[in-house]
């Protein structure tokens, strides 16, 4: 595993390695130093042990109307990342969402309402797909979207715990997930645009 763009992130019992060059994810004991060292260190908040009765929801918000535009944009952008997962190596799939989903990190901000509608296009054209279509792939499209809208999406790719589980999302401005369960709001982000760790605005020292 290589160190240059991998996130360790650390929990007072557990070290969720992952590359993401590669998409490899690996879970290791916290106490293995040597697991992290050269990686982007991010610290995950500590829950209580559910041994798994914790509810999770899997329910969406409630979508928003759509401005026709976005829906036309959001055809196109839905099959090029479609297209993006399915050509080329199969261990090379989330590598390349996730560069997809970065594209259009220099470009100014996305509006909360840009946001949203980007979000709930892309989820009213990916319908019918005949493929896998979950979080990474339906953020990458949204933050494509944007891109194409010429704005920047505040694309996060974030750890869970208890139990350990990975989600990608698009944020608003203010951080907030958007057109998410509230669930979603356990997740810590480990990759941004801005790349490995918290987004720009959070980012202190990390250890």
């Amino acid at each position: 595993m290589s160190r240059k763009n991998t996130v360790a992130a650390l929990t007072t019992h557990v070290c969720v390695l992952i590359d993401y060059d590669t998409g490899h994810t690996e879970l290791r004991p916290a106490s293995d130093a040597a697991a992290h060292m050269g990686a982007t260190v991010v610290r995950l908040r500590d829950t209580a042990l559910s041994w798994g009765t914790v509810e999770q929801s899997a329910v969406l918000p409630t979508p928003v109307p759509i401005p026709l535009r976005w829906r036309v944009g959001a055809v196109p952008v839905v099959l090029v990342t479609a297209a993006t997962w399915a050509v080329g190596p199969r261990r090379g799939r989330f590598s390349r969402l996730v560069r997809l989903a970065c594209a259009g990190c220099d470009l100014p901000p996305a509006t909360e309402c840009q946001s949203r509608y980007a979000v709930c296009a892309v989820r009213w054209a990916a319908r019918v797909l005949p493929m896998r279509w979950a979080c990474l792939e339906d953020s990458t499209a949204a933050a494509l979207l944007l891109a194409v809208a010429r704005r920047r999406a505040e694309w996060r790719h974030g750890v869970a715990t208890d139990p350990v589980r990975l989600h990608a999302w698009i944020a608003d401005p203010e951080g907030k997930p958007v057109e998410e369960p509230a669930d979603t709001a356990l997740y810590t982000p480990t990759y941004t645009p801005d790349g490995p760790g918290p987004a720009r605005a959070d980012r202190g020292v990390r250890p």
